[in-house]
């Protein structure tokens, strides 16, 4: 025998020594950004359900009554062109979710907000009588305000990068506490419980668990998803490594209109209709002053996101001729990860239920930076306690003279 000690006392060391590294890292990651991650976390409850809040509280824009037959998107256009007659630019309109909802129209390129990445004007129409109930900046209201902290902690375009480094930052806390926190298989079941425990300390421990592992993989989806949104490219780069999303269309250069009659918009929606039967209308991007092509955005049946379906047809704003189609039928593996980004970052995937629970998810980092601050500070209140009884039991055991062997 050489006297070498087992392999499993050697493996002890590296383990423990891992375990401080990753303890260090989940602790000091929490507590340096849990208060971000706690308010990205709650802004996104609020936006799951933003447009249904924003309607409580301007009843005005709710539609009068309720219209099944579908709107037209010439007469909302006019519309809109009589009401705004100097913005000659493109408009986006927006065909109502519900019978209820109003038609929503938004100008991105106002004068008044020249400088800022976002910040279009939006307006609401009435979906019967297309009268004006609403016209608002983005970022004048509580919702877009809450919205752009969310999305950009108010900082534009800087602000959209750092909220996507931190949903990477709010992942490696994620993954270090499910490491930690990872039981033998012995007590794996026990550990599982969803039952806090007696006493103040392990009730802490347990609803810190309990909020972490049983609310990983939601987090984990909405967080992963909200990086990606806020990192496109790197969020390309990463996903083109297995497989390459397809490029945005190359749309040819249109000249400004001069005797052509504009594309008629109901046309466009109507052709849009015959390439996908059977799509639901959800938006048009009309040409403007500049020429630029129409675009009529559908929704398919087997879209995740019906609010932002990927489903589009652009045309030339005078002979309507198509210039290109987006199908995600023939989707292939890159462009269904991005198809996929939004609707499962808000919950519309999977419908209400899965709304309410991205909802419910966005507590869980509040919860879990009070409940880890309160563990932070009882263990350093026990190391500070074990400090001070230290030395009184030192005194307590040494001998009255330490010259003198005891008998």
């Amino acid at each position: 025998m050489d006297g070498a000690a087992p392999p499993e006392q050697v493996r002890r060391p590296a383990r423990r020594q891992a375990r401080r590294i990753w303890l260090a890292v989940h602790l000091w990651t929490g507590l340096g950004l849990g208060g971000l991650f706690a308010l990205l976390g709650l802004t996104g409850s609020v936006l799951v359900f933003y447009l249904d809040i924003d309607a409580a509280f301007n009843p005005a824009i709710r539609a009068a009554h309720a219209v099944a037959a579908p709107v037209s998107a010439d007469a909302v256009h006019h519309r809109l062109r009589q009401a705004f007659p100097g913005r000659d630019g493109p408009w986006r309109i927006e065909m109502p979710l519900s019978p209820d909802s109003p038609v929503t129209a938004r100008y991105y390129r106002p004068a008044e907000r020249a400088g800022r990445s976002f910040a279009p004007l939006m307006v609401t129409l009435d979906p019967e009588t297309l009268a004006v109930t609403s016209s608002r900046f983005w970022g004048d209201t509580a919702m877009t305000w809450i919205y752009d902290l969310h999305y950009s902690l108010l900082l534009d375009r800087a602000g959209v990068t750092l909220v996507g480094i931190a949903g990477l930052l709010a992942m490696v806390s994620l993954a270090t506490g499910l490491y930690l926190w990872w039981p033998s298989r012995a007590r794996f079941a026990a550990a599982l419980r969803p039952v806090p425990r007696a006493g103040a300390v392990r009730r802490n421990y347990d609803l810190h668990v309990i909020g972490g592992v049983y609310g990983l993989i939601v987090l984990a989806v909405v967080t992963l998803a909200g990086s990606a949104l806020a990192l496109p490219e790197t969020a390309r780069s990463l996903v083109s490594a297995f497989s390459a999303p397809s490029p945005p269309p190359r749309l040819p250069a249109v000249p400004p209109l001069e005797e052509s009659p504009p594309l008629s918009l109901d046309a466009a929606v109507a052709l849009a209709g015959q390439r996908f039967p059977g799509a639901e209308v959800r938006w048009i991007e009309t040409s403007g002053a500049g020429g630029t092509p129409v675009s009529v955005r559908l929704h398919q049946a087997f879209e995740p996101g019906r609010r932002f379906p990927r489903t589009q047809v652009w045309f030339h704003p005078a002979t309507g001729a198509v210039l290109a189609i987006r199908d995600p039928a023939g989707n292939g593996g890159g462009d269904t990860v991005f198809d996929w980004l939004h609707p499962l970052h808000n919950g519309e995937a999977f419908g209400t239920a899965g709304r309410v629970l991205a909802c419910i998810a966005g507590f869980l980092p509040l919860l879990l930076f009070v409940t880890g601050v309160i563990r932070w500070r009882q263990k350093v209140r026990a190391r500070e306690k074990s400090r001070t009884a230290r030395p009184a039991l030192e005194r307590r055991v040494r001998p009255e003279h330490p010259g003198c062997a005891r008998p």
